[in-house]
């Protein structure tokens, strides 16, 4: 793509970062002079906010049955499922696990070389209660900010929160956010997350963007409730195509001349890809009986509506014919997938002390996926350029709660239009007390392959299909035991039946055609996981393994057999309590294993069962401390990479990264 569009997006990204903590900036003094008390130790809540700066002590006391005071749990986050839980300053192990580019743990995720770019998956969860198809381009969509990521927030005073982080070389990660309640009825957010890092290797710039915008409100009697967001995401790759076959025995000799990786040769420097996409959405309900003394009974109308319009696209100034074989053009390649998905729901609600929650709702799915073209191959196989269409759909849910019991059952069927589907998922949950929690669940499901698993077009000939795969079924059965922090055991067995995956197609002649494939045979997939934390005073070893077992004779499922993520660290208050520092050594490490290859003109991984990677183990050491409402973060990242060997890679000729130091900082202000 051309230089002045890269510049363009940057400048677009510097005007969205300026304007977040312009607004984040004005808050400034007043922050400061209205510092909360000290959230303090890890896992403690801590001591009121006061509203106001505070007075002299005889005004004090004339004023203080006047005073407002805010606590700390009174900064509420609602997530899309209408869970609440309220902001946390405190530092704990797992923040450390979630200062990240995706600001989640990403235990069972590979990343690769630099910033912003995919990660290579190692353990997948087949739960689903989807009943359409997802867009395809699955290897961008780590940082894309789906409905159900989105939250909506309730605060006594405004809160403002500054995320920076280090990237690799001539950038940086930021992620901005302010939240406002200008009534006690109605709430709005601002956030924007942007990065620019350019890499280590040649031509792997990364160039994001996730703007977010919230509100919500509700009537002062609590009978009309509204939310809704806006979000606009561009995400920018320069592609690569990873180390040449050549390169590689140069890369895992360590040699000295070699430590500087942009001398190796990339498969290709012409290609970048941008996934883009905006969403409107919207929920309201209306409370027609409400419950109260008079009446244990309470109905609820509602409806949700939401738009989001995305495309994917792939751009190379020249063919590599080397790499993705053939083209029609063999310059100014461009292939641009897009989808507009137009969302409405209607539902009503009843609650009763005895039934307990019951739902029901009927849905509508307008979808428009494809191209502007349509393909004629040699053989004269024509390649539509549309799938679209309108799927009606019913869904129920029902909840009850009694003394430690929760039950929860969900259930959802197209009942008209091209794709069929459905799903039913029952969970019982037992909390015996605040210590001890055991569940169960069981999911059935059945839905359509990935769109671009069924159409696809290209400017390189042997990218071109479309197909008519069967659903995707799948059958899981789960337990959790959670007791206390000494264990968290997470068990799940899948059954796959017509699974779709991507993989090279080697009755062609090379380069190989990578294209989907449906596994016509059943799989067995069995993960289990073990989270838990062993405390001696000041000193704690935290733990995560996981194992892995997959049945299947095609071989499209491949997962290390044991993934293990350990960190011993050390935490404690310095300095009369005013900083609280916690500092220690985390070990990652998975099984070799036949790794998903990465195909940059899908934006795919795709299955290969050629050569088997992993079996090192990286190690990183970090301090990070908490001052007030600050938390600072320095980590060695890898830093044995030099003494155990250059044989690291996150998928097939893309190597990890190398030992580098970064630092970052979360900042919270409250007024």
């Amino acid at each position: 793509m051309p230089k002045t569009f890269q510049l363009g997006k940057s400048h677009k990204m510097i005007k969205g970062v300026l304007a977040c903590l312009f607004l984040c900036l004005c808050t400034f003094s007043n922050a400061q002079r209205r510092n909360p008390g000290d959230f303090g130790a890890p896992g403690g809540v801590g001591s009121p906010i006061n509203k106001t700066a505070a007075p002299s002590k005889s005004k004090k006391t004339q004023d203080s049955e006047n005073q407002e005071k805010a606590n700390i749990k009174d900064y509420i986050i609602i997530s899309h499922q209408n869970d609440t839980t309220y902001v946390d300053t405190t530092l704990t192990i797992q923040k450390e696990y979630k200062f990240n580019y995706l600001r989640r743990d990403n235990f069972g995720l590979m990343p690769f070389s630099n910033l912003g770019q995919t990660y290579n998956t190692q353990t997948f969860n087949f739960q689903n209660m989807g009943l359409m198809p997802n867009f395809g381009a699955r290897a961008r969509h780590f940082n894309y900010f789906e409905v159900e990521d989105i939250n909506y927030y309730r605060v006594p005073t405004p809160l403002t929160e500054l995320f920076f982080k280090t990237a690799f070389e001539q950038g940086q990660l930021v992620d901005s956010f302010i939240t406002i309640n200008t009534s006690p009825e109605f709430n709005f957010s601002i956030a924007y997350k942007g990065l620019r890092s350019l890499g280590k290797y040649q031509h792997i710039l990364t160039s994001t963007g996730n703007f977010r915008f919230t509100s919500n409100y509700h009537t002062k009697n609590n009978r009309y409730n509204f939310r809704g967001h806006i979000v606009t995401q561009d995400l920018l790759n320069q592609e690569n195509g990873g180390l040449r076959d050549s390169e590689l025995d140069f890369f895992e000799s360590g040699a000295p001349e070699y430590i500087d990786r942009s001398i190796f040769n990339p498969a290709f420097e012409n290609a970048e890809s941008i996934l883009l996409g905006k969403r409107f959405h919207l929920e309201h309900d209306y409370e027609l009986i409400k419950k109260d003394s008079l009446s244990k009974n309470a109905i609820k109308l509602g409806h949700i509506m939401s738009f989001e319009d995305k495309y994917f696209q792939f751009d190379q100034t020249s063919s590599a014919t080397s790499y993705f074989g053939d083209a029609f053009v063999t310059s100014r390649i461009k292939d641009r997938a897009t989808l507009e998905n137009f969302y409405n729901k209607v539902y009503v609600s009843y609650s009763n002390n005895l039934l307990g929650d019951l739902q029901f709702s009927l849905s509508s799915n307008n979808y428009n996926y494809g191209y502007n073209q349509v393909v004629i191959l040699q053989d004269n196989t024509i390649i539509t350029n549309r799938l679209k269409g309108n799927i009606l759909s019913a869904e129920g849910k029902y909840r009850k709660q009694y003394k430690g019991f929760e039950l929860d059952g969900e259930f959802g069927l197209n009942i008209s239009g091209d794709f069929e589907g459905n799903f039913i998922n029952a969970k019982a949950t037992f909390n015996l007390n605040e210590d001890i929690a055991a569940s169960a669940s069981l999911n059935h499901s059945s839905r359509a392959p990935n769109y671009n698993t069924l159409l696809y077009q290209s400017n390189y000939k042997l990218y071109n299909w479309q197909n008519n795969f069967n659903n995707i079924e799948t059958q899981q059965l789960a337990f959790q035991l959670r007791y206390k922090q000494l264990a968290n055991i997470t068990v799940d067995l899948n059954t796959i039946s017509d699974y779709v995956y991507f993989k090279e197609d080697q009755t062609s002649v090379e380069p190989y055609q990578i294209r989907p494939f449906q596994n016509s045979g059943t799989i067995t997939y069995l993960r289990a996981k073990l989270e838990n934390e062993i405390r001696l005073g000041k000193f704690a070893l935290n733990n995560t393994v996981m194992y892995q077992n997959v049945q299947d004779d095609n071989n499209s499922i491949n997962v290390p057999e044991l993934i293990t993520r350990n960190t011993f660290y050390f935490s404690s208050h310095l300095f009369k309590k005013a900083m609280y520092l916690q500092t220690g050594v985390t070990l990652n490490y998975f099984t070799e294993y036949y790794m998903n290859a990465y195909n940059p003109l899908l934006a795919e991984f795709y299955v290969q069962n050629d050569e088997e990677f992993g079996g090192f183990p990286r190690l990183d050491f970090f301090i990070n401390a908490k001052i007030r409402q600050t938390r600072l973060f320095l980590k060695a990242e890898h830093f044995n990479s030099a003494f155990t060997g250059y044989n690291y890679y996150s998928a097939p000729n893309y190597p990890y990264r190398d030992f580098v130091v970064r630092f970052g900082v979360v900042w919270n202000f409250f007024m």
